[in-house]
């Protein structure tokens, strides 16, 4: 067997320990190398499951541990610290979405991986599966000419979680997360629009490479919640597109997978339509039209395909990017003209 890839985690909560760690356990060429987060008693567990030969309550320990790819999941307002450290170390990293509360510390991350040549790969799932590659590939191959408008509607099995009542369908249950890591928005930077309308935004943005301009928004919380359970956003893009996307914490039990997803675009030379819940991929161009043949399971989501890729970068092989920094960039600029547009109740425009 050739090199192995030397794998560090940072923040191995719920999610990390129900999806990422069992997919990187699934390669045999990984070596589970370094972890951290809080509380020891978890912290130990997730030691002995998969073999981390080290384990603390500090990053900087992973790090200094030399690894080939780092898996940042801590809380979103600490992404950029550990990121940037990581990147700096010399790892390629996969950071988990909302890529960061700000514009500012985004663009810094998309710079230090330039520099650093490093690979920056945002936990974007939607963007690999088999419904949004189809859009993707026929939307390079013809386009729609002029982006004029843009539709994203998104419904989250997340009241509970939001609110404070329950946790997320499918979290590890020996992992329930911490609430304070989604309902305190000095931590997640907001409600369901970072918890959710993040992955929205990195597949609508990717199809369309659209970067947003202005904006207005409306945000509720329902149930005494202590973040927003409901989004509804208008922007306005750079080119003069315009746009809706509007999301909600549903009902559990409503919908077919965890999330229903719709994108809708229409452009001067024709119209895109990608369903995730319905499995659909629908171009139309100058008069003709594309029905994409998919398998089952093509919109269900999941967060392989960026493990997959960064894996690949830690090979040193070739490997398509599907959502690299610069989108997870262009996905914060557009949930921090809404967060800013619900509080001050007035258009806001990007800085």
């Amino acid at each position: 067997m050739g090199k192995k890839v030397r794998v560090g985690v940072i923040g191995a909560g719920s999610w990390t320990i129900s999806s990422h760690l069992p997919n990187l356990a699934k390669h045999d060429d990984v070596e589970f190398v370094a972890v951290s987060r809080k509380g020891p008693q978890m912290l130990q567990m997730v030691k002995d499951r998969y073999g981390f030969a080290i384990a603390s309550e500090d990053y900087r320990d992973v790090l200094d541990a030399g690894v080939d790819v780092c898996i940042v999941a801590s809380p979103t307002a600490l992404h950029h610290e550990h990121a940037k450290a990581a990147l700096l170390a010399g790892a390629h990293v996969m950071c988990e979405k909302a890529f960061t509360v700000t514009p500012e510390d985004a663009w810094d991350l998309v710079a230090t991986a330039n520099q650093a040549d490093r690979e920056l790969v945002v936990a974007f799932g939607w963007n690999y599966q088999p419904v949004a590659q189809a859009a993707k590939r026929s939307m390079d191959e013809l386009g729609l000419g002029t982006i004029e408008q843009l539709s994203v509607t998104m419904s989250s099995v997340t009241r509970e979680l939001l609110s404070n009542t329950g946790a997320y369908p499918g979290a590890a249950l020996e992992s329930i997360p911490e609430s304070r890591t989604w309902t305190d928005a000095a931590v997640s930077g907001g409600g369901y629009g970072q918890a959710q309308l993040s992955h929205a935004l990195g597949l609508a943005l990717w199809l369309t490479g659209l970067r947003v301009d202005d904006g207005f928004a409306f945000m509720s919380a329902p149930m005494d919640a202590p973040v927003e359970l409901h989004d509804a956003i208008t922007l306005r893009f750079e080119g003069n597109a315009i746009g809706v996307v509007s999301g909600g914490s549903s009902h559990l039990g409503a919908s077919r997978y965890s999330h229903a997803l719709e994108v809708r675009v229409i452009g001067s030379d024709g119209q895109l339509m990608v369903d995730t819940e319905r499995e659909a991929a629908w171009h139309f161009f100058r008069g003709q039209e594309r029905i994409a043949d998919l398998p089952a399971g093509s919109g269900e989501q999941n967060c392989v395909g960026p493990i997959e890729a960064i894996l690949a970068a830690g090979r040193g092989a070739q490997f398509e990017n599907a959502s690299p920094g610069e989108l997870a960039a262009r996905t914060v600029e557009a949930l921090d003209i809404a967060y800013r547009s619900a509080r001050s109740g007035r258009l806001e425009s990007r800085t």
